[in-house]
């Protein structure tokens, strides 16, 4: 049965599965909670359906296809997520209906998709989680082809170019798009990330994770081999060795393709004793007690260009449980961070250590910045300031479509992911 006209939204995502990436789920949600009709397409992990409705959110999914991490994986990866997802939308089309195509990237193809729905009348919206040719050569570093990266370049510049709008995550990736993908300031919004204030907030803090040093540390995010988690490490036996702290503890939080390798490092710098993997959390009670535990949090995300440009959802976090910071210098970290942290010249891990310490020594400090970070999140970044900045998007695309808000009691929705 197709759904009626003029408030169909079709989200198509690759990078992760629904639920799973935050922001998608956030912005369906808070479409769905305005009255739009929203579905979302995806890759399906191992033991999700393949088809579904989660919180008034109906879920497609095809069948996960992951040759490996070389260029020539990514490249097969991304081939098949866009036919696999092309087939899924147009089934949709006929069997529901669409209004808008919203693809979030990576990866930088799904303008074709939003191109063909564009020939019969329909609005395409490029929702730019991440600066792909930045991304690539902050990945590959010295190894990065030159003309790689003028290929993602190329496909950002046409996903920019063909869209009716486009959502930035932040103020430089609006430059971005405006200097070097040559789109009008008036097609491009910017809708922040930004935590769950209600659900990621100060708790009680873990009684075993308080018992392992008499300091411990806390990061939360992605391990990837462009996220910086070796320059914490040697950070930390930096802090030990030189600095003599050896009473601290630093628990490390999330999934990434550079885990093994990770753990490798912690080994032969001889920190078994001062690290601990705990991998993805999904709970936020879970999570928000671990944060809580830490007496210092850190984001070691190093100098690139892909890095100071992009918004890091873990410095949010750490804010949200009033948690001290220590990172590197980057456009983006100060101008999420403010008076929430102290910053270091970009990947100086002897910096990154020395200011580790004297926070260490200095716990009034650290109370102020951890109740400077909460107070920027509730009254500036929590996810419900940039829900306004969404729906004004929906609103030029589709300024007729006739939507009724949905009201949901406090603690209804089924899926906390």
């Amino acid at each position: 049965m197709r759904d009626a006209p003029g408030n169909r939204v079709l989200m198509l995502v690759e990078n992760q599965p629904y639920p799973t990436d935050v922001r998608v789920r956030r912005e369906a949600l808070a479409l769905t909670e305005a009255g739009y009709r929203v579905t979302v397409i995806c890759h399906a992990r191992q033991g999700q359906p393949y088809a579904e409705v989660l919180d008034d959110v109906r879920v497609l999914r095809y069948p996960g296809f992951f040759p490996g991490s070389g260029a020539l994986g990514f490249a097969w990866e991304f081939g098949y997520a866009t036919l696999a997802t092309l087939a899924l939308a147009l089934w949709v089309a006929l069997r529901y209906g669409v209004d808008v195509v919203h693809a979030h990237n990576p990866p930088d193809t799904m303008f074709v998709i939003g191109a063909l729905f564009k020939l019969g009348g329909k609005r395409f919206v490029f929702d730019h989680h991440d600066l792909a040719p930045d991304m690539y050569r902050a990945l590959f570093g010295e190894r990065a082809s030159d003309r790689i990266f003028r290929l993602l370049s190329l496909l950002e510049h046409a996903s920019c170019r063909v869209a009716d709008q486009v959502i930035a995550t932040n103020q430089s990736y609006r430059a971005v798009e405006i200097e070097r993908d040559h789109v009008p300031p008036e097609r491009i919004s910017v809708v922040r990330n930004g935590p769950d204030v209600k659900r990621l907030r100060p708790v009680a803090p873990d009684a075993d994770m308080r018992a392992r040093a008499g300091t411990i540390l806390g990061y939360v995010g992605v391990m990837g081999r462009q996220d910086g988690v070796d320059y914490l490490l040697r950070a930390l036996r930096i802090l030990i060795d030189d600095l003599g702290r050896r009473d601290i503890y630093c628990v490390l939080i999330g999934p990434g393709d550079a885990l093994a390798d990770l753990k490798a490092l912690t080994a032969e710098l001889r920190l078994e004793q001062h690290v601990c993997f705990t991998g993805p959390i999904n709970d936020h009670a879970r999570l928000a007690s671990l944060l809580s535990s830490a007496d210092i949090c850190v984001d070691p995300d190093p100098q690139n260009s892909y890095n100071d440009r992009s918004t890091m959802l873990k410095l949010m976090d750490y804010m949200a449980v009033a948690r001290p910071i220590v990172a590197f210098d980057l456009t983006e970290h100060r101008r999420t961070a403010e008076g929430a942290a102290v910053f270091v010249p970009g990947n100086d891990e002897r910096a990154f250590a020395q200011a580790i310490a004297a926070l260490i020594d200095d716990p009034e400090r650290r109370e102020r910045l951890g109740c400077a970070g909460r107070r920027r999140v509730e009254t500036e970044l929590a996810w419900e300031h940039s829900v306004a900045n969404l729906l004004q998007v929906y609103q030029r695309l589709l300024p007729a479509a006739r939507v009724v808000p949905v009201v949901r009691p406090a603690g209804e929705l089924a899926n906390d992911a």
